[in-house]
């Protein structure tokens, strides 16, 4: 059965959450620019903000208006 191949931001997203959950990304870190994501992942600024929306209500970034993106701080569990 054919499967789909996943969205360029699902994939995005799935690698930002991997190097946050593996401590390279620790929280208060503020996550490269948009621009470094594009050129980094070979994606366009569309499917870099996607992500990025996608991972915010997860809890694992936080967005500061005019500043950037940041690793949010993780609750214990």
């Amino acid at each position: 059965m054919w499967m789909p191949a996943k969205a360029k931001w699902v994939l995005l997203a799935d690698r930002i959450r991997a190097r946050i959950e593996s401590g390279e990304w620790v929280p208060g870190e503020k996550l490269p620019s948009t621009a470094q994501l594009k050129q980094e992942h070979g994606v366009s600024q569309t499917v870099v903000r996607q992500a990025i929306l996608v991972l915010q209500p997860q809890g694992l970034v936080e967005g500061v208006h005019g500043v950037g993106v940041f690793v949010a701080e993780q609750p214990e569990p």
